[in-house]
């Protein structure tokens, strides 16, 4: 009698490879949506801390906002982090991390938010440090500049003082938005036309997470698909041209975050 074992035939060994490879297909998916969760939820908690930083430095400054132009602060208004982006980060360039650590660290808001993790998405371009933008309306570019017509209009409502966040409130101005790479400026949206300057930027599963001035957090998806196409076709190297939207939803999504950033529409 034959005692030896009898192993698996080549049919039986492709089929469970096939089983194995269908269950894979069906469960990856949700693997896949469960770990972007969980990053989504690092970035929110991110952003969570480095706005309370800025409520917190504001609340020490007689109500003054932090100036939220990165980098290019002045003697009486020193930026939020300092100087964390290459010369040609357009291209893909980097600066060295240590580099991009003293740039936090020199920012005013290195008091209040002392972890470097703060200052970045888990998903946000490998290598950089700075991940986040201030918007323009929050004491960022156009509050220390002449070119205010050139950059997004006519003389917009931009804020200096938490004070002057008064309509629609603060729950409904953005200080924060995860930009997924370091950027010198403040984040750019006009005020008087539909168009975008900055180009939305697609996170997290087609939207971003950005803070509100009372200090809560958010994540939005945008509805456009010529919003997630214009951001995707030119992340990383912002061209000269501003893009309008296409379709209803993209438009909504750019009304969106032109009355978030300045409080109203200005067209």
């Amino acid at each position: 009698m034959d005692k030896r074992t009898r192993g698996f035939t080549l049919i039986e060994l492709l089929v469970v490879i096939s089983i194995i490879a269908v269950l894979m297909a069906i469960l990856m998916p949700t693997l896949n949506r469960a770990r972007e969760q969980g990053r989504r939820a690092a970035c929110l908690g991110n952003l969570k801390q480095l706005t309370l930083a800025w409520l917190m430095y504001a609340d020490e400054n007689d109500g003054k906002i932090v100036s939220g132009n990165a980098g290019s602060g002045s003697k009486t208004e020193p930026p939020w982090v300092g100087k964390c982006w290459a010369d040609n980060y357009t291209s893909g360039g980097q600066l060295a991390e240590n580099l991009q650590l003293a740039g936090i660290k020199s920012g005013a808001l290195w008091s209040y938010a002392r972890e470097a993790k703060v200052y970045s998405c888990p998903t946000g371009s490998k290598g950089e440090l700075v991940t986040y933008a201030a918007m323009d309306s929050v004491n960022g570019y156009i509050s220390g500049r002449g070119d205010v017509t050139k950059r997004v209009g006519r003389t917009v409502p931009y804020l200096k003082r938490t004070t002057d966040i008064v309509v629609p409130g603060p729950a409904y101005r953005l200080v924060y938005i995860d930009e997924g790479w370091v950027t010198p400026d403040s984040f750019a949206v006009h005020y008087d036309q539909p168009t975008w300057w900055d180009d939305p930027p697609v996170r997290h599963g087609d939207g971003t997470d950005v803070s509100m001035a009372d200090g809560h957090v958010e994540y939005w998806k945008w509805k456009g698909s010529d919003t997630i196409k214009t951001g995707k076709d030119r992340m990383r190297g912002h061209p000269s041209n501003d893009v309008r939207p296409t379709t209803d939803m993209g438009f909504e999504d750019l009304a969106k975050v032109q009355k978030y950033t300045w409080g109203r529409l200005g067209y």
